[in-house]
């Protein structure tokens, strides 16, 4: 490989990562074409991509960039997946991947620059995903306007009720 061919992935790497909310290493060394294949489809349903990339040229391409911080943990056989829109769809593909692999771990991320273990990387992926906080949201937004009518609708019906029967006693004195 010349230069500048390493110079064209080192590029195409920095640029996917500074746009990506979310980057994670991973460790694949006795993986098979196969579940690789099958790893990197999960990816791109989620959102996400999957990179087999040197360990040079990848810390060269995280140096200065969004997920700087991460950039020390390429060593031994290191691959990084990038989460684009939801970050947690691609932590809940890693972390279902990692379960039914034997070979294939989950080392550390980063989420917009902040270092996480495997561990948060775990705790990421078992949270709602964006639909769901998106549905809880709404939800929330709409009980508000529905208990304002409940209340009033109560306040009023309250005061009819006075109304009639203050009508019904006046009736009772009249007869």
């Amino acid at each position: 490989m010349n230069r500048s061919e390493k110079a064209a992935i080192i590029e195409g790497i920095k640029a996917k990562a500074d746009v990506a909310s979310l980057a994670v290493m991973t460790e694949f060394k006795g993986m098979t074409v196969e579940e690789s294949t099958n790893l990197r489809v999960e990816l791109r349903n989620a959102g996400g991509e999957y990179h087999v990339v040197k360990n040079t040229l990848g810390r060269i391409a995280l140096t200065d960039g969004k997920h700087d911080v991460i950039k020390n943990e390429f060593h031994d056989n290191t691959a990084l997946a990038l989460g684009f829109d939801d970050p947690v769809a691609v932590a809940k593909a890693l972390s279902k991947f990692a379960k039914t692999s034997k070979t294939f771990t989950i080392r550390c991320g980063s989420i917009d620059g902040k270092i996480m273990t495997a561990d948060d990387v775990e705790a990421l992926a078992k949270l709602p995903g964006r639909e769901q906080l998106l549905a809880q949201l709404l939800a929330t937004m709409n009980a508000v306007p529905t208990n304002f009518v409940s209340l009033f609708a109560n306040v009023v019906r309250g005061l009819l009720y006075a109304l009639k029967a203050i009508e019904e006693k006046k009736s009772n004195e009249a007869a």
